[in-house]
């Protein structure tokens, strides 16, 4: 009988065992698919953001050069030869006067307005030949800035400068209306032009000894 009864505690005890010893592996099985999934989590993680985070570098990289061509581009569109115009008209205006030194100042502008042209603005099929008739106006610009007090020397020096902006006028246009005007008589009957913001004659190269002598060549 006492056989009996410690036969049955002996294999109660091993139940038990048995039963923790497979609740304990459960558990260390359990803990090791966490860990392990864990670990992969974590070690998915860096790449997960490193990728979303050259994408997003990317992204700004292209959009930042986007903007930036598109800058250039308004740039390109917007050149504008206006502000050249501008100080021209005013020389002319200023021999029209027989006015040498305003006209000296005016060249001085004008040679200024040329000198800080902005050369990325101006459209690249179109660089090579702004600058040979930049160069030619600038150069006329500061002649008649440089010569105050002598009149016909400016005058020349206009005849050259006026088919340097008439010149640029058919490469940029204009916004403004202006004319053409053509005076038969200067330069020993070989004529000259210049450019006028109004339709009425008022010649540069006689000024008032013969200020209506010309005619309207063309319009811009």
């Amino acid at each position: 009988m006492k056989n009996i009864f410690f036969s049955i505690i002996a294999l109660a005890t091993v139940a038990a065992i048995t039963v923790s010893c497979n609740q304990s592996s459960n558990k260390n099985s359990d803990q090791q698919a966490n860990d392990s999934t864990t670990i992969s989590g974590t070690q998915n993680l860096p790449s997960s953001t490193q990728n979303d985070t050259d994408s997003t570098m990317a992204s700004i990289d292209t959009t930042a050069k986007k903007i930036e061509q598109q800058e250039v581009k308004e740039v390109v569109q917007n050149f504008s030869i206006a502000p050249i115009v501008k100080d021209y008209l005013a020389l002319k205006n200023a021999l029209v006067s027989d006015n040498d030194k305003a006209a000296a100042n005016a060249g001085k502008q004008l040679y200024t307005t040329l000198k800080n042209v902005d050369m990325k603005a101006i459209p690249a099929n179109k660089h090579k030949q702004y600058m040979e008739i930049a160069e030619d106006a600038q150069e006329n610009a500061e002649h008649i800035g440089d010569n105050a007090g002598k009149i016909a020397h400016q005058r020349e020096h206009l005849a050259s400068l006026s088919k340097d902006v008439s010149d640029l006028i058919a490469l940029f246009g204009t916004t403004q209306k202006l004319y053409q005007d053509y005076c038969p008589m200067y330069n020993d009957g070989k004529g000259a032009v210049w450019i006028s913001e109004a339709k009425a004659i008022k010649n540069p190269y006689y000024g008032s000894q013969m200020l209506t002598c010309g005619s309207v060549k063309k319009e811009f």
